[in-house]
């Protein structure tokens, strides 16, 4: 008989309370829950884990050493679980040299498909590529002998692992010498290579001086025979080493017939950016250096260079005397402004002449200079004070494209690799149905296509249709990351699979949630079962079964209140969830907006990335929600170009904002705060009385304890990451490490503390009955009770329990906490702080692993925060806090190359009637659902921006330009790159 449900009995993995869940089967299940109810202890802690374990048990202990292994939950029994794959939000991967094609596999297929059937082109002169023949192979030698020794060799093996055996034997059975990875060797019986290395072979076929004959033309009978036999040998390539010249490989099948340029065989590495036969070997395959950055060399563009333009190198009398004579001989006039040289004039100066040119004249550029100054000093201030000057950039010989130039002049429907990868998925979906092919093209190209086809399809349909497959995946969100994972997973078309998701919808509009519902729906279709920790409305009443964990969070959670169809949960009124969904219970908005008071932070000709020169106003003294698609520009205009701005202005920060005009206003400021989700800390040992400064307070109070005054305890002494106070056997981390080599690594309490950090004359000293380790292991809720009393302390706390946080344990590890309990732990602490009603939060999709609930709190501390006088700017696709939100910057109308305007600003009701607006138009269908939430219009003050602002600012914006007027009495700050 066929299993039918995933049975858990008895789990009590962190906060579930022993509790029993049947899932069905090949199912869309949703788990739902407040923050801290269990949500993920059930669904990857047990279930996942579980599932994780099992596999890897049945693999050897050998291969088991390698992999990370999870410990066995908490559980009595879990019956008819499958093979489990879990997508999580955490980032794809660090690494600059990972991008959207290489993790989801696409590019591999495109490597393949350029080296079969793509057409190599001359880097130099564009002309296409055909073969090359053994005579003009020796007329190209010829014409580079200088009557030297010439060198014929044979590659016979490039850049491959092996030991190569035969392959040398063959050598020594020939009479040939070899070379082995750039050594002469004399090949010895039954010879082999390091296996596990990259080796080079060559047969050195002959050495040659050409003479000449009777009539004094080179003699080529020789050099011809030598050439012919390398061709044989290495499958059409010979190497060819001159005395004093670079070696220069040639190809019987691969050379221009103007240049001489040779193009080795297209092999899948040659288009590789992680391989040496395909990186441009001035970035190495970075697509970026670490360089000198012209906006912030020269300091001043309205001056002449050598007259107040120049920063570092401006000391230096022999760089000046070099710029002179440079300039003069190439006519160019070092007494105007820096800015109204011409581009080219301007590169020539930076970046220096050709390579010949330079020799010459011993003027390289002052880039260069300025980078061999740097390289030969031995004072670390001074690199410090150059490295100010730099920034990465885009590597000058490839322009950011990573690959080599033979490999970037191979193109395929008229398009190099790079120039394919740059396109956004939905265009390159688009260009890859195009392509067509004839003959044998076809027989080799037709499954490669059919296969970047597919994934591109997956990709587009998860809502990532604005990125590009050339994006470097430690730029993209845990969302994002989360959602490349998922199409992977459609496009991999398994069956019988337990997927577990953790909130895929995070980062997403409402229009793209849709998709990804789809999405999950075909994954399911296709025979698996798909358990998703979701928050989203839509997704939870798509869903064919939910669990909703609660009541509470933290010890008051880990019970299973509802389980069913979302019907189901709906009728169960313990379950707050259900009341949510069914309408009983409601977020309540403000009766109208915040009126505007007439001053406002000003965007103009905002151009990075994706947007189009676009102006944007921000109120201050409100709470302005920016809105849109995903990839519309939300983060670029508020992280990127404002944050960065007023940090710079404020904080003199050395990060550069992204590119605009001006940015008006930012007198009205004295103070921006960023709360991301970053962690609070990157140490195990910090945790939320550290971060939010109660545990000075509380061990401050400790130390003045009678006890602690008799024994000459102070403060330190309750410290557990300094001597003294702590347990030394685990050095205050209250577990031990044991190292089980191909077990999973095992922590066991520290057999001398037990788990409780300090020393039993430390534990000895209690307040109320408590000793400092009982303190730490409170619940923040609790701990308001027992601290209460204490002024300084109780503020603190009583404002993280205000933010959804009071399940959290007061000495719980920073690092377990996710990103959004982070940023409002952030925020718990700027709300602590005394206000100044001048200061601007930015906050970046606070809602994220938020339950309904938890964001009607979040919305209550963001209003408090409001009425202080400050003003918050919120990035959020979450309707509950767009509909209450004073003021709406809508970005749009769609995601990346279609995105980058302003659609509409106003207020939530205004913007609801912008047919142009997605955001508007999910308003629209929340209003005509729940009429009752629909605002009032807002108080009109002098000096604000009127009711029809919607109608004023949502087309496209003018073009700005630096001579704009800035209004009396307002600071401009202006920035961006002449040339």
């Amino acid at each position: 008989m066929s299993v039918t449900h995933i049975t858990v009995r008895g789990a009590r993995h962190h906060n579930l309370k022993n509790i029993d869940v049947s899932i069905p089967r090949n199912t869309l299940t949703v788990v739902t829950g407040l923050s801290g109810s269990g949500k993920s202890s059930l669904a990857f802690d047990t279930i996942y884990a579980e599932g994780q374990r099992r596999y890897v048990e049945t693999l050897s202990a050998y291969a088991r050493q390698f992999l990370d292994q999870m410990e066995r939950p908490d559980v009595d029994a879990i019956d008819g679980l499958s093979p489990a794959i879990s997508i999580e939000q955490k980032t794809t991967s660090r690494s600059p040299r990972s991008t959207v094609g290489t993790i989801t596999e696409i590019y591999d297929y495109l490597r393949l498909l350029w080296a079969s059937v793509g057409r190599p082109h001359c880097p130099n002169c564009g002309i296409e590529i055909t073969r090359q023949s053994v005579e003009q192979i020796v007329e190209r030698v010829l014409s580079l002998d200088a009557g030297e020794r010439i060198t014929v060799m044979a590659p016979i093996v490039r850049g491959r692992k092996g030991e190569f055996r035969e392959e040398l034997e063959a050598l020594d059975a020939q009479g040939f010498r070899a070379r082995v990875d750039d050594e002469i060797i004399e090949i010895e019986e039954g010879m082999r290579l390091e296996k596990r290395k990259n080796h080079t072979i060559e047969a050195i076929v002959d050495r040659i001086i050409v003479k000449k004959d009777a009539d004094g033309r080179p003699d080529t009978r020789r050099l011809e025979a030598s050439v012919q036999k390398a061709l044989q040998m290495a499958n059409g390539l010979v190497l060819v080493g001159i005395a004093g010249q670079e070696e220069t490989l040639y190809s019987s099948s691969m050379a221009c017939p103007q240049c001489g340029i040779n193009v080795p065989k297209l092999e899948p590495r040659s288009f590789s950016f992680n391989s040496t036969y395909g990186a441009c070997p001035e970035c190495n395959g970075l697509g970026s250096i670490y360089d000198f950055d012209p906006a912030k060399t020269i300091t001043d563009w309205s001056k002449p260079l050598l007259d107040g333009a120049m920063g570092p190198g401006s000391g230096s009398a022999y760089l000046l005397r070099l710029i002179k004579l440079f300039a003069d001989k190439n006519k160019i006039n070092l007494k105007v402004p820096f800015e109204d040289l011409s581009e080219s004039d301007q590169k020539l100066l930076l970046y220096g002449p050709p390579r010949a040119e330079a020799a010459k004249t011993g003027f390289h550029g002052i880039f260069p200079y300025l980078r061999d100054t740097m390289e030969e000093s031995k004072s670390e201030a001074f690199r410090e004070y150059y490295m100010q000057y730099m920034s990465a950039t885009d590597c000058p010989e490839c322009k950011g494209k990573r690959l080599r130039p033979e490999s970037l002049a191979v193109t395929v429907d008229k398009r190099s690799i790079a120039d394919f990868t740059s396109l956004s998925l939905e265009r390159a979906r688009e260009a890859a149905q195009k392509m067509r092919f004839t003959g044998r093209e076809k027989l080799i190209a037709d499954r490669l296509q059919r296969e970047v086809i597919e994934r591109l399809e997956f990709l587009n349909a998860v809502g990532l249709s604005y990125l590009s497959l050339n994006r470097s995946a430690a730029t993209l969100s845990g969302g994002e990351g989360q959602r490349i994972r998922l199409a992977t997973q459609i496009g991999s078309r398994l069956r019988g699979v337990l997927y577990v998701l953790d909130e895929p919808s995070i980062g997403l509009h409402q229009r793209d949630n849709m998709k990804l519902i789809q999405a999950m729906e075909e994954l399911r279709d296709l025979g698996n079962t798909v358990l998703v920790v979701e928050h989203d409305e839509d997704t939870i009443r798509k869903a064919d079964y939910v669990l909703d964990l609660g009541p509470g969070a933290g010890k008051l959670g880990g019970a299973l209140i509802a389980a069913g169809s979302p019907e189901d949960v709906m009728a169960v009124p313990e379950s707050l969830t259900g009341r949510y969904i069914s309408g009983d219970v409601e977020i309540q908005s403000r009766e109208t907006p915040r009126p505007l008071t007439g001053r406002f932070i000003t965007v103009e000709g905002a151009r990075s990335h994706n947007l189009q020169n676009v102006t944007a106003h921000f109120p201050l003294g409100v709470m302005t929600v920016v809105t849109g698609v995903s990839g519309s520009g939300k983060s670029t205009l508020v992280n990127d170009i404002l944050y960065r701005s007023l940090a710079k202005e404020l904080y003199r920060s050395k990060e550069e904002p992204g590119l605009h005009s001006a940015i008006r206003g930012t007198d009205e400021l004295d103070k921006v705060i960023q709360i991301d989700q970053s962690p609070i800390g990157r140490s195990p040992r910090s945790n939320p009385a550290t971060y939010t400064g109660v545990f000075t307070a509380i061990r401050d109070l400790f130390a003045m304890l009678p006890e602690s005054r008799e024994r000459g305890y102070k403060a330190g002494r309750f410290s557990f990451n300094v001597q003294g106070g702590r347990c030394e056997v685990c050095q205050g981390d209250g577990q031990r490490r044991i190292e089980m080599n191909f077990l999973p690594d095992v922590y066991v309490l520290c057999e001398v503390c037990n788990g409780r950090r300090y020393n039993q004359e430390t534990l000895s000293v209690k307040f109320n009955g408590y000793s400092i380790a009982d303190i730490l292991d409170l619940q923040i809720e609790d701990a308001l009770e027992v601290l209460g009393n204490i002024p300084n302390v109780k503020s603190k706390l009583q404002t993280l329990v205000d933010v959804g946080l009071g399940y959290i344990h007061l000495g719980q590890s920073a690092t377990t906490l996710s990103g959004g309990e982070a940023q409002r732990m952030k925020l718990a602490k700027e709300l602590s702080k005394r206000q100044t009603g001048r200061t601007l939060y930015l906050l970046d999709e606070p809602t994220t692993g938020l339950h309904f609930d938890d964001v009607r709190r979040l919305l209550d501390v963001l209003q408090r925060l409001t009425d202080l006088g400050n003003s918050i700017i919120i990035i959020e696709h979450n309707l509950d806090v767009i509909r209450n939100a004073d003021w709406i910057v809508d970005m749009g109308p769609e995601g990346g190359e279609g995105g980058g305007r302003v659609v509409a600003e106003g207020t939530p009701e205004q913007v609801a009637d912008v047919a142009e607006s997605h955001t508007g138009q999910f308003l629209k269908r929340h209003y005509a659902m729940r009429p009752h939430s629909k605002r009032g219009p807002a108080p009109v003050v002098p000096g604000g921006i009127p009711a029809k602002a919607v109608e004023t600012f949502r087309r496209p914006a003018k073009k700005s330009t630096e001579k704009d007027a800035a209004p009396k009495g307002k600071r401009v700050k202006k920035t961006g790159k002449v040339g």
